[in-house]
């Protein structure tokens, strides 16, 4: 999800949303696929003495990265977490502007997995069905971990459900947006279980989460729920386990809400956990303004750019006022 370090989204943050893509015979269904590279220059330190029992050796490389990067990010004063402030001020001009390039533009080509497009405007993607969340773990990932990311998952949840004011909840049971929490050594069980929750996949999309360099920390996949249409009724996310708490909750963070349906990236969006900066680790305010733009009544799913433009102008003029740079 952010400058060189971001996460994917397949709506993938493994870090942030990815690109619809083409209609396959194997999969029926449009995907949507967007990923973000974190910083190439970080090398793992030599393992640690304390590797859980059980755990290969693999992973626990992958642990001890992400540790470095966390602290690497932390030290230049990124992966902030209060949301903005007066040292970010946005205007409603800034924040249409935002909205048309993180909800309608593609990041990624339709049916090409990772090449990236163009920047094309694209057409409004949301859910219109109700969300229904459920959380998954490998079976390495330690108790204690699962239950907090359990909560942290719960907790987020309840807010996307305030700001959108579309019914999404937790469930134990029938559930349409899974959120998967994996380690390098479940590796070999997550293609296996994407092809039980989506028996239709497209194969490109089911590539992705088979080839996932280290550098992509989280991704989700968003599937329209009929051929060739924007309106979606399945999605998945796979967060790393590896992950440091921080990092885990930032793409718990960008991927849910990527799978939402704003599944780009804009360097010009701040605050906000859609650019590839990593400046901000958690949702913002202004990303909550977007949620709330993007799940109004007035937007359904495929209009196009020219169509909700005066309706997003509206919107943002409610929700930022007119006061700041532009």
């Amino acid at each position: 999800m952010r400058g060189g370090v971001r996460r994917i989204a397949l709506a993938v943050s493994l870090l942030a949303g990815l690109s619809a893509c083409e209609t396959s015979p194997l999969a029926p269904r449009k995907t949507d696929v967007p990923p973000h590279a974190r910083p190439t220059g970080l090398q793992p330190v030599a393992p640690s003495p304390r590797k859980p029992a059980g755990q290969s050796l693999a992973s626990h490389d992958l642990e001890v990265y992400y540790a470095r990067v966390q602290a690497d990010l932390l030290a230049q004063g990124l992966l902030r977490t209060d949301g903005g402030g007066p040292d970010t001020p946005f205007t409603d001009t800034m924040l249409a502007r935002n909205f048309e390039r993180i909800a309608l533009a593609e990041e990624y080509e339709r049916g090409a997995g990772l090449r990236p497009s163009r920047g094309e405007l694209g057409r409004v993607k949301k859910w219109v069905k109700p969300v229904r969340v459920s959380v998954e773990f490998g079976d390495l990932v330690p108790a204690d971990q699962q239950v907090q990311d359990r909560n942290m998952l719960i907790q987020y949840v309840s807010r996307l459900a305030r700001v959108t004011g579309h019914p999404i909840t937790m469930t134990t049971g029938a559930a349409n947006f899974h959120v998967l929490f994996m380690s390098e050594d479940d590796k070999a069980s997550i293609a296996p279980r994407i092809r039980q929750l989506v028996p239709d996949v497209n194969p490109a999309a089911l590539e992705v989460f088979q080839n996932l360099p280290r550098s992509i920390h989280c991704l989700v996949i968003a599937f329209s729920e009929q051929p060739g249409g924007y309106s979606y009724g399945e999605a998945i996310a796979v967060i790393r386990s590896e992950h440091p708490d921080l990092l885990r909750r930032s793409c718990i963070h960008e991927e849910v809400a990527q799978g939402l349906g704003l599944g780009n990236d804009s360097p010009q969006a701040r605050p906000s956990i859609f650019n590839d900066d990593d400046e901000f680790a958690l949702l913002t305010t202004h990303d909550e303004m977007l949620l709330k733009i993007l799940y109004d009544p007035r937007l359904k799913p495929g209009m196009d750019a020219d169509t909700v433009r005066p309706i997003v102008r509206d919107l943002a003029a409610q929700l930022a006022g007119g006061t700041g740079p532009s």
